[in-house]
């Protein structure tokens, strides 16, 4: 109860992904509260961000009537996807970066993703405070995808 799991992402996988599951604590405080600290840590990491909206995105599909799972996807390369979302929701590729700007390197594993799933819905949710398309993908302000985030209704875009 105090923590899960994501799996793999591996439906008709065509890449050597990684085998092992991602591991969440079920509170982005507990995260806080126990991780180590220094002088040069920001007060909500990309880690603990990444946890708020898998903690979001999880209570969006228990309160909501469709089925859907959440996952995650990592090539034995190195590319990442931080949470998949596949099932009768949709099937959405969601990267969270806390950073107010966007580089091309944040959006790299949402491309090769597409490649491999082009029926897949990208979104890159970061720091910002405009929704704009970048090189096709859409890029979210993390704040307002949250706050837009309503159960029996679909992801906001």
């Amino acid at each position: 109860m105090l923590s899960f799991k994501l799996p793999i992402f591996d439906k008709k996988a065509k890449r050597n992904l990684s085998t092992h599951p991602k591991f969440y604590f079920f509170d982005v405080g507990v995260f806080q509260s126990i991780r180590p600290r220094g002088p040069l840590d920001e007060a909500l990491s990309g880690p603990a961000l990444e946890t708020l909206v898998v903690q979001h995105l999880r209570a969006w599909i228990d309160y909501s009537q469709k089925e859907g799972k959440i996952y995650f996807w990592r090539t034995k390369a190195g590319l990442e996807i931080d949470l998949i979302l596949y099932g009768e929701l949709g099937f959405y590729a969601l990267e969270v970066k806390n950073s107010s700007t966007i580089s091309l390197e944040d959006l790299r594993g949402l491309h090769e993703f597409k490649k491999h799933y082009p029926e897949c819905t990208c979104i890159l949710l970061y720091g910002g405070k405009v929704k704009i398309i970048n090189r096709g993908i859409l890029c979210f302000p993390v704040e307002d995808f949250l706050l837009a985030l309503v159960p029996n209704q679909d992801i906001p875009l």
